[in-house]
């Protein structure tokens, strides 16, 4: 038996059901309910915002049999269809997987077909930043003036690779990050209707965990809601699925590092990695309370929406703002964003020693291995001293014997054959009649 996720379950289906995109969904419904609705539209943004899922509200929308003030009725034949994903007019293409030319001659050729089930025929075509730019080219002029039966939607996360002549041929529609209080009721709402107990603090983790993308936070919810069996979601559920450091803890983390306090602040790293705590996940929180702090520092008390913490974390943060320099902040923020736990996330060392240097004053000098030139004069006096620093000798030469100081004058000189034999005193050579008496002399040959 198979079931529907909760992100395909709980899909919007109508521009008023979507959430945090306002704008987007006022904006189409004017537009139908005007009958001036452009031939291609560009919706961008980040992921699990709702791009692909108000390209469908579209394709509803256009061929719904009784539209209610721009919106889709649900309950006709074309509506059903699409909810099912069996209507044969909505084309939906992957530009991921399908981004060569061929593709583009194939949606040439079929956007000349009249529509079989529905007034328009949709084109859907998902990570359009993907297609090669011969594929992109042999689009424009398609994408520019289709058969008036034809309505394109593009949708992509990166709207910067997209070509500049295929955006100008579109009406483009920019998504928001969600906030964690829409994404907290949209979870709400999926827990009322799923017959789910949860604390209101575990929806509060997900939704900052998701980092607004609902999809995200619903896939949390649901496979929440599978490991505890059908009994209440808590906070400890969150943590211990995700390995989610506690906001608590992240604050003590960055409290100490901005006190100067390293010694606190590394006895907190450590108790996480005791605790089993991912050190991705305390730096991220880390780092968006360091912009917290940031934030509340250089901007007004009225302009504090930017802050997406909840109002006791946003107290705590307003004290640090308050007591610490702005220049700390800046050098603390700095160095955390810089850490990097892509490699090797089970392993302190980066954070804490971005702790450290954030909580020296000045940088710490290592000195290098090679002496500078002060201490090389002090260092030639010492027999110890290799080679390299030895002093000079004069080379010895055989050819010019020593000459050494304070010689006697009358003192005889080596000849320079016997330069190298050493010095030996000088005897008496006895006559020739000394030795025949000799008793050596004596001696039978």
């Amino acid at each position: 038996m198979t079931s529907q996720v909760y992100y395909r379950k709980w899909r919007p289906r109508t521009f008023g059901e979507l959430v945090g995109q306002d704008h987007v969904g006022t904006t189409i419904r004017q537009a139908l309910k005007s009958d001036r609705v452009g031939h291609a539209y560009l919706l961008c943004g980040p992921r699990g915002t709702g791009k692909t899922t108000s390209a469908r509200i579209l394709a509803k929308s256009l061929n719904c049999l009784s539209p209610q003030d721009g919106e889709p009725c649900n309950s006709c034949g074309p509506c059903v269809a699409v909810d099912e994903g069996r209507f044969m007019d909505l084309i939906e293409l992957d530009a991921a997987s399908n981004r060569g030319i061929d593709e583009i001659r194939n949606i040439r050729e079929r956007v000349h077909l009249s529509p079989s089930e529905g007034r328009y025929k949709v084109f859907i075509i998902d990570e359009a930043h993907m297609l090669t730019e011969f594929a992109a080219n042999a689009f424009l002029k398609t994408l520019e003036e289709p058969p008036p039966h034809v309505i394109f939607a593009l949708c992509t996360t990166e709207p910067h690779k997209i070509l500049p002549t295929m955006i100008s041929r579109c009406q483009r529609f920019d998504f928001r990050r969600l906030a964690w209080k829409d994404v907290v009721k949209r979870l709400a709402t999926i827990c009322e209707g799923e017959d789910i107990e949860v604390d209101g603090e575990a929806l509060q983790a997900i939704a900052q965990a998701s980092e607004g993308s609902l999809r995200d936070a619903e896939n949390l919810l649901e496979q929440l809601a599978m490991s505890t069996g059908g009994s209440r979601v808590a906070l400890e559920d969150v943590k211990n699925l995700l390995g989610l450091g506690d906001t608590e803890e992240a604050l003590e983390l960055i409290g100490y590092t901005l006190a100067g306090n390293a010694s606190a602040a590394l006895a907190t790293i450590n108790r996480a990695v005791w605790e089993s705590t991912d050190l991705r996940q305390l730096l991220k929180l880390s780092v968006g309370l360091l912009r917290g702090v940031l934030v509340l520092q250089w901007v007004s008390s009225g302009e504090t929406r930017t802050v997406d913490f909840p109002q006791e974390t946003i107290k705590a943060l307003a004290t640090l703002a308050a007591k610490r320099s702005k220049e700390r902040v800046i050098k603390t923020l700095r160095l955390f964003g810089g850490v990097s736990l892509k490699h090797d996330s089970s392993s302190p060392l980066p954070l804490e020693l971005a702790v450290v240097e954030a909580c020296v004053d000045e940088e710490v000098q290592v000195s290098s291995a090679t002496p500078t030139p002060s201490e090389k004069e002090k260092l030639q006096g010492s027999s110890h001293v290799g080679d390299r620093f030895a002093p000079q000798r004069t080379p010895y030469s055989p050819a010019k014997p020593l000459e050494h100081e304070g010689r006697p004058e009358n003192m005889p000189k080596v000849p320079q054959s016997s330069a190298t034999a050493p010095a030996s005193p000088e005897v008496e050579t006895p006559s020739e009649d000394e030795v025949a008496s000799s008793p050596a002399s004596t001696e039978v040959e």
